[in-house]
């Protein structure tokens, strides 16, 4: 009888230990999806971030592009993904510009998603094309008022951030610039070079990129201080459209219904690769600023962002979007 409960209790101790080991994370693969073009400043930063996860966790990350439709369909993938911390969205803010801007989504960015943490605060560069003469962003609106409807501007898609901040300026600007939509900041950047489109708001890292690479020329930067990255490009605001100063934010998000251990275990990871000092300069050598808040603080920054965006949108009079 001693023998039997012996092996009995042998046989439960190994049970969960199989069980516990089965709850380890991560103990497969780790997918970002990043929701615009590979070559953007959202995949740039997936790439530098994943990387250093990857050898935190023993894990390989994977970063996946699914663009489209102003980021809605990677967040859509990622809100129907299993809860289990293997599949996670870096987006930017334009998910809390979502729910104001669409007539319809196929989530809900607020009850189906967790917030894990902000990633990079940033601010924009407005980049102009180097065939116009406009050389300061009050140039190009004063000619876009003498000449309404004939200028174009481009977007990573609609409802980007990117279309979201190029509508604000019109309304703000008083201006008609036609909306050119392109599946992510490469093809806009491409775009803007060619002189196909006049005006873009871009990303830090490649505004910053392009901007000294004499590619675009940069026309002014949307904070509220000049960026160190581009010391001699005056704010919007100091042109001469007050109200226009705008921020952003590139944050990491899993679906709902995921285990606090395992969104606190990528917070954490997050944290510990933001703070490498080779992944801290790579980041700030564009302009960024790494961030890697707790989950509960995202998540109300992100809650104030879209009661913020919303009442933007409506002021702005910006259309709603199919």
């Amino acid at each position: 009888m001693r023998r039997f409960w012996l092996i009995m209790v042998a046989v439960l101790i190994g049970a969960g230990a199989v069980h516990a080991q089965a709850q380890i994370y991560p103990n497969r693969a780790v997918h970002i999806i990043v929701p615009y073009a590979p070559g953007g400043g959202v995949s740039i930063l997936a790439q530098i971030v994943g990387a250093k996860m990857s050898g935190l966790m023993k894990q390989p990350v994977v970063v996946d592009n699914r663009p489209g439709a102003g980021g809605n369909v990677g967040a859509d993938l990622v809100a129907k993904s299993p809860p289990d911390g293997y599949t996670v969205l870096l987006h930017t803010n334009a998910q809390a510009a979502a729910p104001a801007l669409y007539r319809a989504l196929p989530f809900n960015p607020v009850t189906d998603f967790i917030p894990v943490t902000m990633v990079v605060a940033t601010q924009y560069v407005i980049g102009g094309s180097l065939k116009h003469p406009a050389t300061t962003l009050r140039e190009l609106a004063a000619d876009a008022k003498a000449r309404p409807g004939v200028l174009n501007y481009g977007s990573s898609g609609p409802g980007s951030s990117l279309h979201l901040l190029a509508e604000m300026f019109k309304a703000i600007a008083g201006v008609d610039i036609v909306h050119i939509p392109y599946r992510g900041d490469a093809p806009l950047i491409t775009a803007l070079i060619a002189d196909d489109i006049q005006l873009a708001f871009l990303p830090q890292p490649n505004g910053v990129a392009n901007v000294n690479a004499n590619l675009i020329r940069g026309l002014a930067v949307t904070g509220s201080r000049r960026m160190e990255a581009l010391p001699q490009l005056s704010t919007a605001a100091e042109q001469g459209f007050p109200g226009f100063e705008s921020g952003g934010w590139i944050g990491m998000f899993v679906p709902a219904g995921a285990a606090a251990d395992i969104v606190l275990a990528i917070q954490q990871t997050v944290a510990r690769a933001l703070a490498d000092p080779k992944v801290r300069d790579a980041i700030t050598s564009t302009g960024l600023e790494p961030v890697g808040n707790s989950s509960a603080e995202f998540e109300a920054q992100f809650k104030a962002e879209i009661d913020k965006l919303a009442r933007l949108i409506e002021r702005s009079q910006i259309p709603k979007l199919d």
